[in-house]
């Protein structure tokens, strides 16, 4: 079965949409996110370290981190390091992350998309809804990804190159986040 996604925000809005959700982040929040992209380049060069992965998961989850630092750092090396090669398909990639303690997709997306931001994007609810759709599963973030990757190629969302993670994609990412959170408004 093929996942069917039909864009809510209008493609006009999504750069708009992308600063919005940067300019009204709190400190803390912008200050989380920096960390986490530092921490994904950490780990793309090579530097497979519990300090990096946690900083990662302090960002989308504080209350994840007590059960990814009980992973043993030769459980958090491999699945980093599979993670990271960039000959790892993206079903191999999220399955590593997946064997890993207090992982699931969406985190294991989050992880992904700080070590490469111009190949991956976070798989979230609210970005989902943006889509029109509520599935999660490793299948599903194949075909997500290339919607979103489509998306990018189309030049409708810039790179935000001030920002953690200056790719379309992570903008893209900003962009159905914020939508998501002006329709709760």
């Amino acid at each position: 079965m093929t996942a069917h996604f039909e864009l809510q925000p209008s493609e006009k809005e999504l750069q708009r949409l992308a600063d919005q959700c940067w300019q009204e982040a709190p400190n803390r929040e912008r200050h989380l996110e920096e960390e986490a992209f530092e921490a994904g380049e950490a780990i793309r060069h090579g530097d497979y370290s519990l300090a990096n992965l946690e900083a990662i998961v302090r960002w989308k989850s504080e209350r994840l981190v007590q059960y990814v630092i009980a992973n043993s750092n030769t459980s958090i090396r491999r699945a980093l390091e599979v993670a990271a090669a960039p000959e790892s398909s993206t079903a191999e990639a999220v399955s590593a992350l997946l064997a890993l303690r207090g992982v699931d997709i969406s985190l294991a997306t989050s992880i992904l998309a700080t070590i490469y931001p111009e190949r991956y994007i976070e798989l979230e609810m609210g970005d989902l809804e943006a889509l029109g759709q509520m599935r999660q599963d490793v299948r599903f973030y194949e075909e997500y990804l290339s919607f979103c990757q489509r998306l990018v190629e189309r030049g409708i969302v810039k790179p935000q190159f001030d920002l953690p993670g200056p790719t379309p994609l992570h903008a893209l990412d900003r962009a159905l986040v914020q939508w998501s959170r002006n329709r709760m408004l």
